[in-house]
């Protein structure tokens, strides 16, 4: 029995040689695979693994690139464009691709339609369980037909055999889409989506954090009857400097306090003009609520910076430390600490 088997069907040749193991495809190593089980399962992983978005742009740019290089050997052939596509359906369909016909076709405008039948992918597709169709065969199309022409050749679906047509239809006409731009499309896409997830997760993050410091920044803390103290830490911008004092006023009077003591020891040297002016406005609104607001713990370099400020702190009682702050409320309300 020979090894070598030869069978011709439509024009379109096989060629088996058993002994090397090779499978012949009009004169060209081919493979064969089963629809059903290998290559779907190869279209699914790759599904998987890069997404569907990415599948489809793989696809696409796969069959543009096969397309092309079909196109292309006619093209340089020199045969015309309707020679070519006399024969080519038969070839196609030997293979297995399906039946198609080329409906409508233009070489001067370099415009095409083609409607196909039971392509491959759609029998795959069909498998998947899929409602739309394809990208690989309207984009080999359009490679097959850039090829012919010499021009760039783009694709537009009309119908599709997924979408419940008789069959799928393909309009092929000149364009300034290229698969390179479609790669660089879906990059972009991604690139903005990540940047887009990243900049809400940052939003979230910074809400979250804003939370914590509003329900932890500068507590009220009440040390004796009559008396509680702030303590001012780090640096207060415009939106603290607001809520703060919003803050005290809603809330102090729960306190029954008749002296609030600002601790400005955290500040150390540094104090915005927003925080200065915070001061000043949280003296004066507590003034009016009946507590008398002491100012304790200013350095000398803080008493420097405002004075450069011209912030004028008035009949405001300040002190150096905390503790004669505690011991002037004190001694206003005639007590002391044994």
């Amino acid at each position: 029995m020979s090894t070598i088997q030869t069978k011709e069907l439509d024009g379109a040749v096989f060629r088996w040689e058993e002994a090397k193991g090779v499978f012949r495809f009009e004169g060209d190593d081919a493979i064969l695979f089963w629809l059903n089980s290998a290559f779907k399962t190869f279209l699914d992983t790759l599904e998987e693994v890069s997404g569907k978005e990415a599948a489809d742009v793989v696809l696409e740019t796969t069959g543009y690139r096969m397309g092309i290089i079909v196109g292309e050997y006619f093209f340089h052939s020199g045969q015309e464009p309707e020679m070519v596509l006399a024969h080519l359906p038969d070839t196609y369909a030997a293979a297995g691709w399906g039946r198609f016909e080329v409906t409508e076709m233009n070489s001067d405008e370099a415009v095409a339609v083609v409607r196909m039948k039971n392509s491959w992918e759609y029998r795959v597709n069909k498998l998947q369980d899929k409602d739309n169709g394809g990208t690989f065969i309207p984009g080999h199309f359009a490679g097959l037909f850039s090829g012919i022409f010499n021009k760039n050749i783009w694709y537009e679906v009309k119908s599709s055999q997924a979408e419940g047509e008789a069959y799928c239809e393909f309009v092929f006409s000149p364009s300034d889409v290229t698969v390179t731009q479609n790669i660089h499309q879906l990059a972009r896409g991604r690139e903005q989506r990540e940047i887009a997830d990243l900049e809400k997760k940052v939003q979230q993050r910074t809400e979250e954090l804003s939370e914590k410091i509003k329900a932890i920044s500068s507590p009220i803390i009440p040390v004796l009857d009559q008396v509680v103290v702030i303590p001012l830490l780090g640096h207060y911008d415009e939106m603290r400097s607001k809520e703060l004092l919003e803050k005290t006023v809603n809330e102090i009077t729960s306190y029954k306090a008749s002296y609030l003591l600002l601790d400005l020891t955290g500040l150390k040297k540094e104090i915005s003009e927003y925080g200065l002016s915070m001061i000043m406005q949280l003296t004066s609104a507590t003034h009016l609520l009946g507590i008398e607001t002491v100012l304790v713990g200013i350095s000398p370099s803080l008493s420097m910076k405002m004075a450069k400020l011209n912030q004028i702190v008035g009949d405001v009682r300040c002190f150096s430390t905390l503790q004669h702050g505690i011991t002037y409320a004190l001694k206003k309300e005639g007590l002391s600490i044994c």
